[in-house]
């Protein structure tokens, strides 16, 4: 009986364990989809910065080529993409937590009768079980945390919105920079398995991934939901989880008209800060999401996440309500004085 319950339980950890092993596989694939789709975009960016240098290298007036490089310089982000696989040092980890406790279990097996001996030389005998700590590595950055918006500004990445997931609600304007509910007028967008078709988001084009980075927005009307989320999202869904506030690997802040409110996992935290019209979103890929109130001498922290990102994120809208609107500020572009709070506008 005893040994037809080895048996059972053996049985039972193959079966955990491939179980274990295939979800941890899955979340590998989506990791891999995300940072390739990242490096593919970096790769396009890339390219039209050589073409670009190609066509001034082609100049032939000194004083031309001089501007058209200064002009070039100032717009071109000069870092390459990196790479950051942490799966590797966890599978290494469990690799060896499996090996460690299958040597132990026959170690025990083999020395079976030996135990049954002993036990009958003694009345007392003691057997121990070690297991083993996997220790997750994490990507860790030594530089300081950024207290101003001087200091923040050193991360500012230029975004847009990305016209292939916006729902048809929303139109474009102003070279895709500002996004606003004209519902229930529809916009001719083509039907791509990207486009969200039931909930009022969109996301940028730019993926974030392992470093720092730091942008605005101006937000107009209420319902509006600022955040990050991963490529994997539903753009299908009409479930909670579709959208940016109701599921496990998306964090947004939501202005209703009156207050903000942060939301993740579809719980919300009520947040006792003033109206403001613009935010700063501030993204530590190793130490989370920070959203600011910016005016023109204060910045104000609103909410801050303690999160952990294991593949590249995107910043996600949500416009719940009519009229609302969100423009991507130009961060040489000074914060209005602040004028009376917004009005919440008509469902």
């Amino acid at each position: 009986e005893q040994f037809g319950e080895l048996r059972a339980a053996l049985t039972k950890a193959q079966a955990d364990v491939m179980l274990f092993l295939e979800e941890k596989e899955q979340a590998a694939l989506g990791q891999a989809n995300g940072i390739k789709t990242h490096l593919e975009y970096r790769s396009a960016e890339m390219e039209k910065a050589r073409q670009e240098l190609d066509r001034i290298a082609a100049i032939g007036s000194p004083v031309l080529f001089l501007e058209e490089y200064c002009k070039f310089k100032n717009t071109e982000d000069g870092a390459f993409p990196s790479v950051y696989i942490g799966l590797k040092d966890k599978l290494s980890g469990i690799h060896k937590v499996i090996m460690d406790s299958t040597a132990l279990l026959i170690q025990l097996l083999q020395s079976y009768k030996e135990k049954l001996q002993e036990f009958s030389k003694d009345e007392e005998y003691d057997i121990r079980t070690q297991v083993c700590a996997v220790i997750e590595h994490r990507h860790r950055t030594s530089e300081p945390e950024p207290c101003s918006r001087q200091q923040l500004l050193q991360y500012a990445c230029d975004i847009v919105f990305d016209p292939d997931t916006a729902h048809r609600y929303l139109r474009l304007q102003d070279d895709n920079r500002k996004v606003t509910n004209t519902a229930p007028w529809e916009h001719p967008y083509p039907d791509l398995p990207s486009r969200f078709s039931h909930w009022r988001q969109v996301l940028a084009q730019q993926s974030l991934y392992l470093h720092r980075y730091y942008f605005e927005v101006e937000l107009s009307g209420a319902g509006v939901y600022v955040g990050l989320t991963c490529q994997g999202i539903d753009r299908k869904g009409e479930e909670r989880n579709s959208c940016i506030s109701g599921n496990d690997f998306s964090w947004s802040l939501h202005w209703d008209g009156k207050g903000f409110r942060a939301w993740h996992s579809d719980a919300e935290t009520l947040l006792s800060a003033n109206a403001c019209r613009r935010l700063g979103v501030y993204v530590d890929f190793g130490g989370g999401l920070s959203f600011y109130g910016v005016e023109p001498e204060t910045l104000t922290l609103l909410h801050r996440f303690q999160c952990k990102f294991s593949e590249p994120v995107y910043p996600a809208f949500w416009l719940s309500k009519k009229d609302s609107a969100i423009r991507i500020a130009d961060l040489g572009e000074e914060p209005e004085k602040p004028g009376p709070a917004p009005v919440e506008a008509a469902a």
